[in-house]
């Protein structure tokens, strides 16, 4: 009788005889990839959905400041275009220190750098237990 998929798993505490473990996914790539793209479009259309808030709480927020939150919804959405290059997650981690320092020109692009920056330490924490 042929043995089942699961007697063949490389047990959760780590490699055995040279076997890697498995994530149980098709193609893991992809799926951290996704993981990774979704992070970044969602960031893109919140940050262009709180430009509006932003005027209206803060009213201190000026056109280079609009520009600002702009340009890092465009980055956003091209890296979630991007994920497949290598540099696309250095390149997301660099996008989350300049929301975060964005918040010297409102306090929100702060919060918001918070936490978009959990939301990508998350990702790119299981994008290293899913890819090693």
């Amino acid at each position: 009788m042929p043995a089942s998929p699961d007697e063949n798993a490389t047990p959760a505490g780590g490699e055995e005889g040279g076997a890697v473990r498995r994530s149980g996914l098709r193609n893991p790539e992809a799926a951290v990839r996704g993981l990774g793209s979704g992070t970044l479009a969602l960031e893109a259309i919140v940050l262009l959905l709180a430009i509006q808030p932003i005027k209206i709480l803060g009213g201190h927020l000026s056109g280079w400041g609009i520009g600002l939150v702009i340009s890092l919804a465009v980055v956003a959405a091209v890296l979630a275009g991007s994920m497949r290059r290598s540099w696309a997650w250095n390149a997301g981690t660099a996008l989350q220190v300049v929301l975060l320092a964005g918040g010297f020109a409102h306090w929100s692009l702060a919060a918001l750098g918070v936490i978009f920056g959990l939301a990508w330490a998350y990702a790119t924490y299981v994008r290293k237990s899913i890819l090693g």
